[in-house]
């Protein structure tokens, strides 16, 4: 998709279409204005006769609009005015998209950016409208024997800004919002392929395409002999159960000088995830090919990083493994020593993902992060306490943990902060190793977050438990590309900080 951006008056505009808004009750946007004082009252007409009423969803496209340099007027129902925020921003934006994508406007000029959008600027406002446009667009139908496609697919957005001196910064927010949609649709690519594909060498092979593809970035695969060379032995429990080798992926985007301590960004790389001996229930286990959420976020903000150029040196660390049942596989009640030295005692075999991430987090220490924020679909708990809108957070750091919600605030994709208080840690308690990798039924979410934080004493660390956001289900099923828009948000405000 090209976009650019410009200002004008919208009856102007020699475009395939011009993209407008109605608010709730049939009250014209001041681009739907200009556009009806120049057809002379014509859309206000069509209004009044009841042809739009302006509700979140509603669309009305016109051919033919007097006075007017376009073929077509599309007008998007935004609701009513005081209550468009940036949620309902987002939804007319993708469905003006799909709508136009569908109906043959190669080209089209939004002024949708120049709405009332309390708390956004317009650079912020063009940012969002690329990262949902490209989302709105988006198809996996590659391992399709005949892919859909559209005949005359939507190939070029123009996005309108109020003035001249909004240029320069709707450029850049273009460049941002681009890098961010690159980065979440290579997410959700990964997410989206069967396991049969995207294995854990799969994944190593990704992240050394990305290292060959940008000068910044460079990767390290670790080998099953060599994670045994460093002890990582709750990571190894895990794939013994499995015929593909266990990985360890470090790709490295060097933005700064040698001295500047990393942003290290740790990804749970579950490429199928049957439970092991505690196997899991039938229903919907075809979506454990998504428990690999984690590693794709990490590979779509490094691609992100390195597209942007970002001036910041950022880490991505991914532990991959399956897991699966096996006469070699994980059994409750065994128990296996950590790369810290610390033992554990497998309750649960299904409750692999804080293994793995445990040996990637003590393995992080040589790189003498900055800080460290790993994000993994790690508990169904998390799933019933915050739902699919919401990132679990998780941090032994308070500033860190603001620098997260914020970072989430401003791109739209959210986290919610949860407890990390030691009274959950005695849960863990273990009659035969040193903690247990599960802590029961109560605060599930927060007792794997405490696991996990018996392995991030030496550095400033958070945790996103992404199980509830990283896919959707049901008939919407596929990978949402997300924590990426979060993590690139937060990597720009520390580049701006420095």
């Amino acid at each position: 998709m090209e976009f650019t951006v410009k200002s004008g008056n919208p009856e102007k505009q020699r475009t395939a279409c011009v993209v407008a808004a109605v608010f709730e009750p049939r009250r014209l946007s001041a681009a739907a204005e200009q556009l009806d004082k120049a057809s002379g009252g014509y859309i206000s007409g069509l209004l009044r006769r009841g042809d739009m009423e302006g509700k979140v969803g509603q669309s009305l496209l016109l051919y033919g609009v007097p006075n007017t340099l376009c073929d077509r007027v599309l007008l998007v129902g935004c609701g009513k005015e005081r209550e468009f925020d940036l949620a309902t921003y987002r939804k007319v934006v993708a469905a003006a998209a799909r709508e136009l994508n569908e109906g043959g406007a190669m080209e089209a000029v939004f002024y949708l950016a120049e709405l009332p959008l309390k708390g956004y600027d317009i650079p912020h406002r063009v940012n969002q409208a690329v990262q949902f446009i490209e989302g709105a667009l988006y198809r996996f139908d590659r391992l399709k024997s005949k892919p859909s496609s559209v005949r005359r697919p939507l190939r070029k957005v123009t996005l309108a800004v109020p003035s001249r001196r909004d240029l320069g910064p709707a450029e850049q927010a273009i460049r941002v919002g681009q890098a961010t949609a690159e980065g979440m649709a290579l997410a959700r690519d990964l997410g989206n392929l069967p396991g049969n594909i995207c294995t854990p060498s799969y994944l190593a092979d990704e992240a050394r395409r990305l290292a060959k593809s940008f000068d910044s970035l460079s990767t390290e695969v670790l080998e099953e002999k060599e994670m045994e060379e460093l002890g990582m032995g709750a990571l190894l429990s895990v794939s013994r159960g499995s015929r593909q080798p266990a990985k360890l992926i470090v790709l490295r985007h060097r933005g700064a000088g040698e001295e500047e301590k990393p942003v290290v960004l740790v990804g749970k790389g579950l490429t199928f995830d049957a439970g092991g001996i505690s196997l899991k229930p039938a229903q919907a286990m075809d979506e454990m090919k998504y428990d690999m959420g984690g590693a794709a976020g990490v590979l779509g903000t490094l691609l992100a990083c390195a597209r942007l150029n970002l001036p910041l040196n950022v880490v991505g660390v991914i532990p991959s493994s399956e897991n699966l049942p096996d006469g070699a596989a994980n059994k409750p009640g065994d128990i296996v020593t950590s790369m810290s030295g610390q033992t554990i005692e497998i309750l649960n075999t299904d409750a692999e993902g804080r293994l793995i991430l445990c040996d990637a987090l003590t393995y992080v220490e040589r790189f003498e992060p900055a800080t460290v924020v790993d994000l993994a679909t790690l508990t169904g708990a998390c799933v019933i306490a915050l739902g699919k809108h919401a990132h679990g957070l998780f941090s032994n750091h308070s500033p860190l943990a603001h620098e997260l919600l914020n970072a989430g605030k401003e791109s739209g994709d959210r986290a919610w902060e949860m407890p990390l208080w030691e009274e959950y840690q005695e849960q863990l308690d273990s009659n035969f190793a040193d903690m247990a990798n599960v802590g029961g039924r109560e605060g599930g979410a927060i007792t794997a977050a405490c696991f996990l934080s018996r392995f991030t004493k030496k550095y400033h660390w958070a945790h996103l438990d992404i199980a509830g956001t990283a896919w959707l289900g049901g008939k919407e099923k596929g990978g949402t590309g997300r924590p990426v828009p979060l993590l690139v948000q937060f990597l720009l405000n520390r580049a701006e900080n420095r």
